[in-house]
């Protein structure tokens, strides 16, 4: 029969499991260990020993789990268990030597297929992470979910499961550990909300590696709030230091602040190892003086002079605690920072710092990148760009078997230090053919990706619908926390489920100039940084061109989205002032950006190219471009890969599909149609037939209101019928037409990410397999879109390709609107 203090001690044990640790320690507490067995009082101090630890007292739970191994005449099995809780509490400290020691010693002793075992098991495999041990790691955790399994325990099996995904994601499986983490979660995370912060605190360290920074962020602070008001220090600082990584990226000011509390509190902590790591992220911090920024500015120096000796020191003491791939980012982090300051002569040189061979890909990725930036201030342009390239090549070898596009814009983020270093020697080293090369590795990464289309997912389908019908019910359903729930599974789902089938390549400036002809062009704009430069491509040559005036580019993009849409909302006396700000502004943007480079052209027809700092740039409304035939392509490489591919010859059948409430949409659509006679026509269409229509022409014209989702642009939209046809519908359509329109508010808007890639719906329709879009970044007067639209159709049904045919029609009815062709436009 059990004792009263067994039953006790099992309670507190559960608790303890489901992160209820301030509960466990009350109902230990309550047992009478006056003359207690000796198995039960060595367990009771064990547990107690185990709470202590976690709500922030390791000298007493250090003790407590000593006691335990010391009382006299106790079992194998509850020795092991005091052992291995020994060894829980040293490895929160850092202290992993003796944590292996610890559990070593405990596993060897207990029944190897118990699920005590099985606890210490996983409790050594955090160890060897630590370690960066991997193989081992898995080895430990893959038993231990046998045991769990074979034993019932769904959630320990859960858990052992979500630490596999962990492992996977330091092992540069960034889909794996996904695909682990989501499956280990409705279970694992559903036992308390300490455990769902666990989960959420490793999860967003995924979400980090995948570029949705922002994203890990907000799980991170979560999950730093629950750990808080459950007591438990130490976990509350592991998890802001991964908070701390986390901003710098975008945020050094911020990381540094996040950093320096996470080391207080380690040290509050008596936790050395620990609080060295958060100095670790300071000093990162301040070393991101000088790194490009997302928008294309430089990040500002620190308060605080940097000395190497301070660096060494912080580097040495990651270290001599066993974080060799944390101290190797920081040195390589200071070998960077003092190759920036182009360092006057007689300065001493910087020692090579050593990558462990365990390293991260960031810390090798960075390691590349100090070469680079170390070759180009002496002056080795070449060397410089060997290193960059080398660097990208490991970068792109880990990204090849992503299909989703939402997954390859975002982890973009990885390369931006070395595409930037790789950018600056390319132009510094004025060679038209060299800058060509490094603007299409910069242009064309994503863009190389043909999708392997999956098979129908019943379950996405059901998740996808269900968002549509909570977006149908008001402009707060963002704010419904099923929202969010939803938009989680199916953006992971979708990450994890569309595989690449192959990868388009990279053309040279040869090959580009022989697809080009005495009436096309090609203007590639490059942005190294700091600086931005455009190079006219035509048959007869290549030119390199400064951008003298970046700097008031930049000072004027802010405005621009907003003289556009009031122009395109405001009629009258008022309409005809903004509209003469406007043509100001975009005169004036011509002027800086491509006045000298068209006429250096001279041709009728332009391809453009342009990083994601240009992408809400309205090119043919600049008076440089009226007249003429532009299309803006996602690469050059994939303009000449497609420009062949459906020519306008084949577009031979038109659907139109109309959403609700649009003012003209049905005359639009009415007008388009009739020039092509035997078009497919829904007037009012639901997501599913805009699908089928998709599936069954060659242009698609949906009239529509549209929303671009900035925070995550797959779920930007148009607004049919029974919802929003959201960006990843189109993304697992099995088929679309060679042509798209889409006449809808923000339709051809993208969100920057990390430099060069911009990704809105029409990126997402091209990535599907459209050869171009017709789409507009900003509103536009519906009469307009009527107008114009409907003569765009009459000469699409002539055969006339989409940017030949955009270009008429802007001719003929005099109208100048913000639409222009992305894709291969011709």
């Amino acid at each position: 029969m059990q004792s009263t203090g067994d039953a006790l001690h099992a309670d507190a044990v559960r608790l303890s499991n489901d992160g209820r640790y301030g509960d466990a320690q009350e109902v230990l507490l309550r047992i009478d260990l006056t003359d207690a067995e000796p198995n039960l009082r060595s367990r009771v101090l064990g547990t107690l020993g185990y709470v202590a630890a976690r709500l922030g007292e390791p000298e007493r739970a250090d003790i407590l789990c000593r006691d335990a191994l010391e009382c006299e005449g106790i079992d194998p099995a509850t020795y092991a268990l005091a052992a291995g809780q020994l060894g829980s509490i040293a490895e929160q400290r850092g202290r992993f030597d003796e944590a292996d020691a610890w559990l070593t010693r405990a596993i060897d002793v207990l029944d190897a297929d118990s699920p005590e075992a099985a606890n210490l098991l996983v409790n050594r495999c955090l160890v060897r992470i630590h370690r960066r041990a991997l193989p081992e790691a898995r080895a430990d955790v893959r038993t231990a979910a046998a045991i769990f399994r074979a034993a019932g325990l769904a959630v320990d099996a859960a858990q052992a499961l979500h630490n596999e995904g962990y492992i996977s994601l330091l092992e540069g499986d960034l889909v794996g550990a996904l695909r682990d983490m989501a499956r280990a979660r409705p279970v694992a995370g559903a036992v308390s909300p300490v455990a769902a912060a666990v989960g959420d605190a490793d999860r967003a360290e995924a979400l980090r590696e995948a570029g949705s920074v922002r994203e890990a962020e907000e799980l991170l602070r979560s999950a730093a709030e629950i750990f808080a008001a459950e007591g438990m220090p130490q976990a509350r600082a592991e998890t802001e230091l991964q908070l701390a990584k986390s901003l710098l990226v975008h945020d050094a000011d911020e990381a540094r602040r996040v950093a320096a509390d996470a080391a207080d509190r380690f040290r509050a902590l008596d936790n050395a190892a620990w609080a060295a790591r958060a100095d670790g992220i300071r000093v990162l911090a301040d070393l991101r003086s000088g790194a490009v920024t997302e928008s294309g500015g430089r990040v500002s120096a620190p308060d605080r002079v940097l000395e190497e000796s301070d660096v060494d020191a912080v580097a040495a003491e990651l270290h001599r605690h066993g974080f060799r791939s944390d101290a190797a980012s920081v040195r390589l982090s200071f070998d960077l920072w003092r190759a920036r300051q182009r360092m006057p002569e007689g300065a001493r040189p910087v020692r090579a710092a050593r990558v462990p061979p365990t390293a991260s890909l960031d810390v090798r990725l960075l390691a590349h990148e100090v070469r680079a930036v170390r070759s180009a201030a002496r002056g080795e342009l070449g060397r410089a760009r060997r290193h960059a390239a080398e660097g990208l090549a490991e970068l792109e070898s880990w990204r090849a078997g992503f299909g989703s596009i939402d997954l390859h814009t975002s982890t973009a983020m990885h390369g931006t230090g070395l595409l930037g270093a790789g950018l600056d020697a390319a132009v510094r080293s004025e060679r038209p053919d060299v800058v060509f090369e490094w603007s299409e590795r910069a242009r064309h990464a994503a863009a190389q990706v043909v999708p392997l289309r999956p098979p129908p997912d019943p379950a996405l389908a059901r998740d996808l619908a269900e968002l549509r019908m909570l977006r149908s019910e008001g402009p707060e359903w963002q704010a419904d926390p099923r929202v969010r729930a939803l938009q989680e599974r199916v953006r992971e789902r979708q990450w994890v489920d569309v595989a690449a089938a192959s990868a388009r390549a990279r053309v040279s400036v040869e090959e580009v100039q022989a697809a080009l002809d005495h009436e096309t062009a090609m203007l590639s704009y490059v942005f190294s940084g700091d600086r931005l430069s455009v190079l006219v491509l035509t048959e007869a040559g290549v030119q390199l061109r400064p951008m003298p005036g970046w700097d008031e580019v930049r000072r004027m993009l802010p405005g621009l989205r907003s003289d556009l849409d009031m122009a395109a909302s405001i009629r009258g006396r008022m309409g005809e002032v903004v509209r003469r700000s406007l043509d100001a502004r975009l005169a004036r943007l011509s002027a800086l950006l491509a006045d000298d480079a068209v006429a250096a052209a001279g041709t009728r027809r332009i391809v453009l190219t342009a990083p994601g700092v240009l992408s809400g740039i309205p090119w043919t409304m600049l008076p440089a471009f009226r007249g003429r035939v532009t299309t803006l392509a996602v690469s050059a490489s994939r303009w000449v890969a497609d420009r062949e591919v459906h020519p306008a010859a084949a577009v031979v059948r038109a659907g139109f599909a109309v959403g609700p409430r649009t003012r003209r949409g049905a005359e639009e659509v009415a007008v388009g149609a009739a020039a092509w006679g035997d078009a497919r026509v829904e007037a009012a269409a639901s997501v599913g037939d805009a699908i089928e229509l998709a599936g069954d022409v060659d242009a698609l014209h949906i009239a529509a209101h549209g929303r671009h989702a900035a925070d995550n642009p797959l779920f930007s939209g148009l607004e049919l019928g029974d919802g929003t046809l959201f960006g990843y519908d189109v993304d697992l359509m099995p088929h679309v037409p060679s042509l798209v329109v889409l006449s809808a508010c923000e339709g051809g808007r993208s969100a920057v990410r990390w430099g060069e890639e911009a990704i809105g719906m029409s990126r997402v329709w091209l990535h599907a397999g459209a050869r171009s879009v017709i789409a507009a970044p900003v509103i536009v007067a519906d009469d307009d879109a009527c107008e114009l639209l409907g003569a765009v159709h009459v000469a699409l049904a002539e055969r006339q390709a989409p940017a030949e045919a955009l270009a008429a029609a802007s001719a003929r009815t005099g109208i100048v609107a913000p639409f222009q062709v992305h894709g291969a436009g011709f």
